[in-house]
């Protein structure tokens, strides 16, 4: 692998880190995607994992764009993101940036949620329509209260990813390649600019962790327009996780009559426009 700019994340991944086969949760209980500790079985694995078979609003959903709700008093994703600290972390499920200070926040009905962190899944795990996209982007947000909100991108294959190029996370590689294996391995200042495009139509609905232990109650935020990285980005960044996660996507779930709210910017604009 080629350690320049674009890649240098990942290649600093592959030399740092050696992963054991089995993710565990905070509990030590150890599940996966594949045999008789998949997501089928999660909810049978742990106690504290009921929620994962049991729970009626449940993450991720495939969204029907025929079944939409058309919410005039949806808000834009009003997002405030800078350039912070991160740490590159290892979750042996997912590979992860975690912000110890503020990086910015996501403000939903003027409540402001704080980024905490975020960690791709590959292939996606939300379906627009049944498609299936190559990767998906969380960023998880909490608010004072510990609630939960998630800033869900999907990949589609395309012109590379900015994120991915910045020269701060290319100049972590020979200094990532000396620390412990298995170490979160600090990343310095990572810009979030690029995560501040505009989004013109988003997806809102109340569900779930899409891991152990599957708390419910996250509010899920997803752009209708997909992001955009090259096959290689995508490659680079599962390399680094064991065989058995590098498809880390969890089946979409049953609805239970919730219903998926949609903003459009321009449609909203209209319909409030010709109101009387």
């Amino acid at each position: 692998m080629a350690a320049s700019h674009g890649n240098a994340i990942f290649v600093l991944l592959l030399c740092t880190l050696f992963l054991p086969s089995l993710a565990c949760d905070s509990g030590g209980v150890k599940f996966g995607y594949t045999g008789s500790i998949g997501p089928d079985f999660w909810g049978n694995l742990s106690a504290d994992f009921t929620r994962c078979s049991n729970g009626k609003q449940q993450s991720p959903i495939d969204i029907d764009t025929n079944n939409l709700v058309h919410e005039l008093n949806m808000e834009p994703l009003h997002r405030n993101y800078t350039a912070a600290n991160a740490t590159l972390v290892d979750n042996i499920f997912n590979v992860a940036l975690r912000y110890e200070e503020a990086a910015g926040v996501l403000s939903i009905n003027g409540v402001k949620y704080t980024l905490k962190q975020m960690h791709w899944h590959s292939p996606s795990e939300h379906t627009i329509n049944g498609f299936r996209f190559p990767l998906e982007l969380h960023m998880v947000h909490t608010n004072e209260n510990g609630n939960i909100t998630v800033l869900a991108f999907l990949y589609r294959f395309g012109r590379p990813d900015p994120f991915f190029e910045q020269d701060k996370l290319a100049a972590l590689n020979a200094e990532g390649c000396k620390a412990e294996k298995g170490s979160p391995v600090p990343a310095g200042s990572v810009s979030l600019l690029t995560m501040r495009q505009h989004v013109h139509i988003y997806y809102r609905y109340v569900g779930s962790l899409t891991t152990p232990p599957c708390a419910e109650n996250v509010i899920w935020n997803i752009p209708a327009m997909p992001r955009e990285m090259t096959p290689q980005q995508a490659a680079d960044l599962m390399a680094p996780l064991d065989e058995g996660y590098r498809r880390n996507s969890r089946p979409t779930q049953q609805m239970n009559g919730r219903t998926v709210q949609l903003y459009h910017r321009f449609w909203g604009k209209k319909k409030r426009r010709s109101s009387p």
